[in-house]
């Protein structure tokens, strides 16, 4: 009785369910979501999960509404199996023997358990476990380990899960990594989907809308922006993230301070750095002269310096000479 007054109170639709192993949701709601913003302010979406498309690999930026999807799409199959309405404006329903879920972050430090091994812990129950008949939902695997070791893990897992009872299991995957995306031509049944968004004078408008296709970036320096990040680190930030950009698009070197940066797809840069500035100048020594270090050290005066600064220092000359022959000639 409860349900069925929900149901007509927020004009849910009856679900359709048959034997097959096919999703087919038009217009569905998140039901708490929508009950916490209000029906005029939740969008949509359609989703569609059949046998030429049984796992979608979801991009998009934080906050555009990933999670909402995935978590949509579970709980309607769920409140259609209960025998419930659904928030949908139409939905067939292929029977879901188990759901499996690994979203959030969670840790069981009390048993030894970091947060990722508790996430590596839940991934290997749901590879163990899944059958064609499965519903999984997985968000943002790998993301609690080193950027090479993430996207390996994430993307054997996608195509496990894609080869897995011959290709039945239906399966929705957000991630942020879009090196991920080229599987959709390289196996079968994965497609991509991605929350659209666009800039408008510098800001990004979230508009919640699954559409088909990769996300082009993640706007995460944005989202940082938004959550109240201080300018002068979202700044920094957007430098780094458009030499890095730059570099992999074009081939380009980077510079020393970004060098340790590069990410999956980068090529290790092999050229000769340029020595960087010292925040005193050298004076300029003739080749028989001493070493430019010892006129540094002689002109040095050590009770001027912070511990910092000479720790600095200290850096910067190791970076210029500790690596360069020995040229010099010996002084008395």
């Amino acid at each position: 009785q409860s349900l069925a007054e929900v149901g007509r109170r927020n004009c849910w639709c009856r679900p359709e369910l048959d034997g097959s192993a096919d999703i087919f949701i038009e217009e569905g709601r998140h039901p708490v979501v929508e009950a916490m913003i209000g029906a005029a302010n939740f969008v949509p979406n359609n989703i569609t999960l059949d046998a030429r498309r049984r796992l979608c690999l979801l991009t998009g930026p934080n906050m555009a509404g990933k999670s909402t999807v995935l978590r949509q799409v579970a709980i309607i199959c769920l409140l259609a199996q209960t025998g419930s309405m659904v928030p949908a404006t139409r939905a067939r329903l292929g029977l879901v023997d188990r759901l499996f879920s690994r979203v959030g972050a969670s840790d069981n430090l009390a048993q030894g358990q970091s947060t990722f091994m508790v996430e590596m812990m839940e991934t290997a129950r749901i590879l163990r476990q899944a059958t064609k008949r499965s519903l999984v939902i997985l968000d943002e695997i790998g993301r609690g380990t080193s950027t090479y070791d993430g996207v390996a893990l994430a993307w054997a897992v996608v195509e496990d899960l894609a080869a897995r009872a011959h290709g039945e299991v239906r399966t929705l995957f957000a991630t942020h990594y879009h090196e991920l995306t080229a599987l959709e031509k390289r196996v079968p049944g994965v497609f991509t989907m991605n929350i659209a968004i666009r800039e408008y004078g510098g800001d990004i408008l979230f508009l919640h809308k699954l559409v088909p296709g990769p996300a082009d970036r993640s706007y995460g320096v944005e989202v940082a922006r938004l959550a109240g990040v201080p300018a002068p680190v979202v700044q920094r930030a957007r430098a780094i993230l458009a030499e890095l950009e730059q570099s992999r698009g074009e081939g380009k070197r980077m510079s020393p301070q970004t060098e340790t940066l590069a990410l999956p797809g980068m090529e290790k840069r092999v050229a000769r750095e340029e020595p960087p500035s010292l925040p005193i100048d050298i004076p300029a020594a003739p080749a028989a002269g001493p070493h430019p270090l010892v006129l540094l050290l002689r002109d040095l005066d050590p009770e001027e310096l912070s511990p910092l600064a000479a720790l600095k220092l200290i850096m910067e000359w190791k970076k210029l000479w500790a690596d360069a022959p020995d040229t010099e000639e010996k002084h008395v």
